[in-house]
């Protein structure tokens, strides 16, 4: 299936009536960044989404990316001149700051935007992803010579981004990154190693490439504390910006992969003819302190994708559903299409609310980083940037798991049509599954969150979006628009609660037994990110009931937050209960037990 349909309405909503334009809008960074523009930006990127990129989707899995005899990358057909399209219409630099030539718009509107490329061809979504990270890395930490030759290159797309931590013996521990960065007596370094799992690491549709990698130099410390960031085009460049010799970066080979089969995941070699040039970024081993950066916006970028494969699957498994007849049902003559039976309807109103919800987690958390890079005082940008931290691995852990989930659910729809490749269905599942484990797994995010998040700080950082949380329940409670609201917060009311009471628990046995944190994190993470998403249905809830004109997009709206609050946010009980059954002893088994 080529046809996707973005979901403005939706967009518009989350952005001015629930989250609201005004919270990033009264920044003087954004003062102009008007509903108007909002909602032309949307559009427009939307016909881009749905008449050019999705139409590729299929073809990029059936062809994939195919490194040549003569050690070039191809990307497949009708991709570079995507991409092309995509550079001319200044995406790569929606949000990039307009003194380095980029738009200067909110993430919260690139957030929107980022969702509609991952759904409409997330293979192809992944290179703008990683040049956005890279960018955004360089505007934060590299020096002025740096961010004038490689940045305004990078913005309009000219030239394109990767991020080189992962090696074949270190995976998630960059402690273990053994690339070699050798000083040399003009100021430069040469760069030697092998890096494994590098999106869009080599192709053809930019003149450059920007590798952004993780190495040692000679008489760093081991660990982390030893890794330095360096910049390692893949042809050299003199002060203006001209193409000279080719670097010494080679693309060994492209890995084999379940999905984004058009994504051309390199494994590169740097040095293999005396050491590839680079140049240092900052200051010697501050460098994974730099890469998070680019790993903290990739994170939730990667949440996005979870958002976006879901709404692709729904829509797909809705056409289909609406087209397939099978079965019979009262008032329908003949063979009545599937959507008619009852198990059809609860599978597709899981994937719209659960989609809708993370949607909103997402979209919310992009606003905390617009507040913490441009709030005028330094207590309320640290607070807003402890917030997007807190937000961070419950949008990219819980919605990616989404993702495969409802993606599977998509094949569940279209029954045994679902599992032959033909339908496309299949596509959504394969290309899904990378999402929880990239960028760091959703154990990992678990981990993060509880250990990171929520016990460094006592939970003080989210108690206080809690205090939030409960404010609105509180409002919904006392002047509710609607008897369902009223009956949504209550419910919203109850699992607050009990995520009150699991962090009481983490904290107490975290206290006592610090490697408690490795058994509560991941049903701890889904817990929270299912009572905060609830906070943003109930929001939407509110709005769509509040209304004037009750169109069939606000009715819907309602419905579909229903479902949410009845069906979707139990799940938090179970978390919660998972939680307090939860024991050390869990963790102390040596015996084999598979």
């Amino acid at each position: 299936m080529s046809d996707f349909t973005p979901p403005i309405a939706d967009f518009r909503f989350l952005i001015h009536d629930v989250i609201g334009l005004d919270t990033v809008a009264h920044l003087p960074t954004y003062s102009e960044t008007t509903p108007d523009l909002v909602d032309a930006i949307l559009e427009e990127a939307g016909k881009l989404a749905s008449s050019v990129l999705a139409p590729l989707n299929r073809i990029g899995d059936q062809e994939g990316a195919k490194l040549l005899d003569d050690g070039t990358v191809r990307t497949p057909t009708g991709w570079k001149e995507a991409y092309q399209q995509f550079c001319d219409g200044g995406w790569q630099g929606i949000t990039a700051p307009e003194a380095e030539g980029g738009m200067g718009l909110p993430v919260l509107l690139g957030a929107a935007v980022a969702e509609m490329w991952h759904s409409s061809n997330m293979a192809f979504a992944l290179c703008p992803m990683l040049t956005a990270g890279a960018i955004e890395t360089l505007c934060a930490h590299g020096s002025d010579a740096q961010r004038k030759l490689y940045l305004s290159r990078m913005i309009s797309g000219e030239w394109t981004g990767t991020m080189n931590l992962t090696e074949p013996q270190a995976g998630s521990d960059l402690s273990k990154v053994r690339s070699m960065a050798a000083p040399q007596n003009d100021g430069t370094y040469r760069v030697s190693g092998q890096k494994i799992f590098i999106t869009y690491g080599d192709h053809e549709m930019t003149e450059n490439i920007v590798h952004l990698v993780l190495a040692r130099t000679p008489d760093a410390s081991a660990g982390v504390k030893g890794i330095s960031l360096f910049i390692v085009p893949k042809y050299l460049v003199d002060d203006a910006g001209a193409i000279g010799k080719r670097n010494d970066v080679t693309c060994v080979s492209l890995e084999h992969k379940l999905g984004i089969h058009a994504s051309p995941t390199a494994v590169l070699s740097f040095g293999d003819q005396g050491g590839a040039a680079g140049y240092l970024i900052g200051e010697e081993g501050k460098g994974l302190a730099y890469m998070f950066t680019m790993m903290n916006n990739a994170r939730l970028a990667v949440g996005q994708q979870g958002v976006a494969i879901s709404e692709r699957a729904y829509q797909q498994a809705l056409e289909y559903a609406h087209t397939r007849k099978q079965g019979r049902a009262a008032n329908v003559n003949g063979d009545a299409p599937i959507i008619v039976h009852g198990d059809v309807q609860r599978m597709l109103m899981r994937m719209r609310a659960s989609t809708e919800a993370a949607r909103a987690l997402s979209l919310y958390a992009a606003t905390q980083l617009d507040l913490a890079h441009h709030l005028a005082d330094d207590t309320d940008r640290a607070a807003a940037q402890t917030r997007a931290d807190l937000l961070i691995p419950l949008v990219k852990g819980w919605s990616t798991d989404l993702g495969v989930d409802n993606a599977s659910l998509g094949v569940q729809v279209h029954g045994g049509m679902g599992f032959i490749e033909e339908t496309g269905a299949a596509q959504h599942l394969r290309d899904a599954r990378i999402a929880p484990i990239y960028e760091g797994t959703n154990g990992i995010q678990a981990i993060d969150f509880i250990a990171r998040k929520v016990l460094r700080d006592r939970a003080d950082g989210l108690n206080s979006l809690l205090a939030n949380v409960k404010q609105t329940i509180e409002d919904a409670q006392n002047s509710p628009p609607s008897k369902a609201v009223q009956t949504a917060s209550e419910q919203l009311q109850k699992a607050v609660d009990l995520l009150d009471a699991s962090t009481t628990t983490v904290l107490e046995r975290c206290a006592t037994n610090g490697d408690m944190a490795q058994v509560l994190a991941s049903p701890y993470l889904r817990q929270a990110a299912l009572c905060i998403s609830g906070w943003l249905m109930l929001r939407s809830m509110m709005a769509a009931a509040r209304s004037t004109t009750q169109s069939d997009f606000q009715t819907s709206k309602i419905k579909t937050c229903q479902f949410f609050f009845a069906q979707l946010l139990p799940e938090a009980t179970f978390m919660a209960t998972q939680i307090e059954n939860s024991d050390a002893a869990e963790l102390h088994e040596t015996r084999p037990l598979f």
